[in-house]
């Protein structure tokens, strides 16, 4: 009788509730720190690209810049602005880079490093 009592008895113990709610959990944080990171990501990728199908070659750098900072506070970012845009001229394009770098801090004294990368060109066929 003691046999078929147990084999009916199924289920997740206690240890095993509590192993996958800190494994839940730590998903949970995890998520909550790394989304926002590739969202405002997102939002510099979109302000380059913008920024280059508006303006014009000629452009002056500065001008360019102010532009990137008005995308900046509209999309509301703040890792990056106009004055860490890389504004080079060639063959009559105009290439606008920005490169940088986000630390998330996690807990302690454990920080997750995202390094980024976005471009574009103004003038390209």
């Amino acid at each position: 009788m003691d046999t078929v009592m147990r084999r009916g008895q199924r289920g997740v113990s206690l240890l095993g509730v509590i192993f996958w709610g800190v494994i839940v959990g730590l998903g949970l944080i995890l998520a909550l720190r790394i989304v926002p990171v590739y969202t405002e990501y997102a939002a510099v990728k979109r302000a380059i690209s913008e920024l280059a199908q508006r303006a014009e070659p000629q452009t002056p750098p500065s001008q360019l810049r102010s532009e990137f900072d008005k995308f900046a506070t509209i999309d509301d970012f703040t890792s990056v602005s106009g004055r860490d845009l890389v504004i080079t001229r060639e063959e009559g394009r105009t290439k606008i880079e920005v490169h940088y770098q986000r630390l998330v801090p996690l807990f302690a004294n454990v920080s997750l490093a995202f390094d980024f990368e976005a471009h574009g060109t103004i003038g390209a066929p």
